[in-house]
């Protein structure tokens, strides 16, 4: 464990977890709702689906969504670069 990693008490689709890891409270909290509510909307979509199918979207659509960003930002850069370029 890092030392500034902290411990933060979740509860997550009605159970406890403890997550370690660097950010204040309210970042987790906040990740902590995020992840509820994407739980609540898939559930809602899929009524039937099991919990852990359920967290499986819920984590490919997080990895999807953080794929599709570091893209944009690499596009951003690439743009950046080229139009500092001495002719």
């Amino acid at each position: 464990m890092t030392t500034n990693a902290r411990r933060y008490k979740a509860t997550i689709n009605g159970k406890q977890y403890v997550i370690v890891g660097p950010g204040s409270d309210e970042r987790m909290a906040a990740v902590t709702q995020i992840v509820n509510n994407e739980l609540t909307q898939i559930k809602k979509l899929s009524p039937k689906i099991s919990a852990e199918d359920a967290a499986i979207l819920v984590a490919f659509n997080a990895v999807s969504d953080k794929l599709k960003m570091c893209e944009e930002l690499s596009k951003e850069h690439s743009a950046t670069q080229s139009g500092n370029q001495v002719s």
